[in-house]
């Protein structure tokens, strides 16, 4: 039996990563949920699901909680930064599932690496804010980080059994998004509702709208080099709108190796939580016969300057990645506020970057401290 934190278990990986708990009962159980806002799904998946602890963003939200669950419900219930650290250092727990939405991630990630937890990573933030620290934290703890993104999944089963020296190239897979095939000129008509129509994928309004600026894409470029330990140099991005090839290793003698299914996030769960063993999920292949073709293309970073953007602060490293990410976030939920336009987005992050002081070498308080002046400059000019 292998005990889960979820960390984000209201939104889509934490929902999809249950419905595995539900499948494989006699393999996994639940010790800790922890959500945002969304309480009554939260009191329902603790009537099913019997955690121990369940954490909630404050205080009003965990009154809230208790007022709706039983009086003999038997879970604790926490509140805030705390809350989070205590769901990812549970004693019990083995593994955690860091499905929470943006920087938000980075910390509970980290106290729960200090406590000795594997880690299935859904939130590419932690790795984008502060992958060199992440990383080498984990290594010295002998921790075990599993990629849970569906692209970062593929690019892992794919250096299954092969040896790192003959990598050649991670061809990294974007499907593009809504606007791939709409001319520039017209993004400034976009809107939330339209963004937020993904053609391929079914996913939470965050990554949905990072999805259609190819910010999404930037930030797993990031991901992927901590992850893997590769240069900025053998990480490619290729657009495949039918989202079937999930990503593509090459390697030195001009093989490559794809690691293909349907647009589906169980499977890259599964596997997370699984590893090396495959889950018998009964999940359909694609239908290869009747596909009308599968097609690759360079992705325009004029069109989508937020995907340059993030290969910018990629290459320059220190604090920028967490001024890229922190500006990208605020941007995002001022556009779907309705509070700015669509071609805001990259130009918010640009003047973000531009103005910030890089510390080439940072400690997790200067990362913190990027990120949080960051939000706080941008929220100020917004009003």
């Amino acid at each position: 039996m292998k005990y889960l934190s979820i960390l984000g278990s209201t939104g889509s990986i934490g929902c999809n990563t249950l419905n595995i708990v539900e499948m494989f009962p006699e393999r996994f159980a639940v010790k800790a949920l922890a959500a945002k806002s969304n309480v009554p799904l939260l009191a329902k998946q603790i009537g099913q699901f019997h955690p121990e602890i369940a954490v909630v963003f404050d205080e009003q939200r965990a009154l809230e909680l208790k007022h709706i669950l039983p009086a003999n419900a038997g879970v604790e219930i926490l509140y805030g930064d705390e809350g989070y650290r205590a769901a990812a250092i549970h004693s019990s727990v083995d593994i955690i599932v860091t499905a929470v939405v943006g920087a938000a991630g980075l910390m509970p990630t980290l106290a729960a690496i200090d406590a000795g937890k594997d880690i299935a990573l859904a939130n590419k933030e932690t790795l984008v804010m502060a992958g060199e620290i992440v990383m080498k934290q984990a290594e010295e703890k002998g921790i075990k980080i599993l990629p849970v993104d569906s692209e970062h999944s593929a690019i892992f089963q794919c250096f299954a059994g092969q040896r790192k020296a003959d990598l050649d190239k991670i061809l990294l897979t974007a499907s593009g998004g809504p606007f791939l095939n709409k001319p520039g000129n017209e993004f400034t008509d976009i809107k939330p509702e339209h963004a937020l129509k993904h053609p391929t994928w079914q996913m939470g309004q965050k990554i949905t709208i990072d999805s259609a600026t190819l910010m999404n894409k930037g930030l797993e470029v990031i991901e992927a080099k901590w992850l893997f330990s590769v240069s900025q140099e053998e990480i490619e991005v290729v657009v495949h709108p039918q989202s079937i090839v999930h990503s593509m290793v090459s390697y030195k003698d001009g093989s490559v190796i794809a690691q293909l299914g349907i647009p589906d996030m169980k499977g890259a769960i599964a596997y997370a939580l699984s590893w090396p063993e495959r889950l018998p999920l009964k999940q359909p292949i694609p239908d290869f016969a009747n596909m009308k073709g599968l097609t690759f293309q360079k992705p325009d970073m004029e069109k989508f300057p937020c995907l340059a953007l993030a290969f910018e602060a990629c290459d320059v490293g220190g604090t920028l990645p967490a001024v890229l990410n922190a500006a990208n976030e605020v941007a995002v939920y001022a556009f779907l506020n309705h509070r700015i336009s669509f071609t805001d987005i990259p130009n918010i992050i640009k003047t973000a970057m531009d103005r910030h002081n890089i510390v080439k070498h940072p400690e997790i308080s200067d990362i913190l401290e990027a990120d949080h002046r960051v939000r706080s400059d941008i929220e100020k000019e917004l009003f």
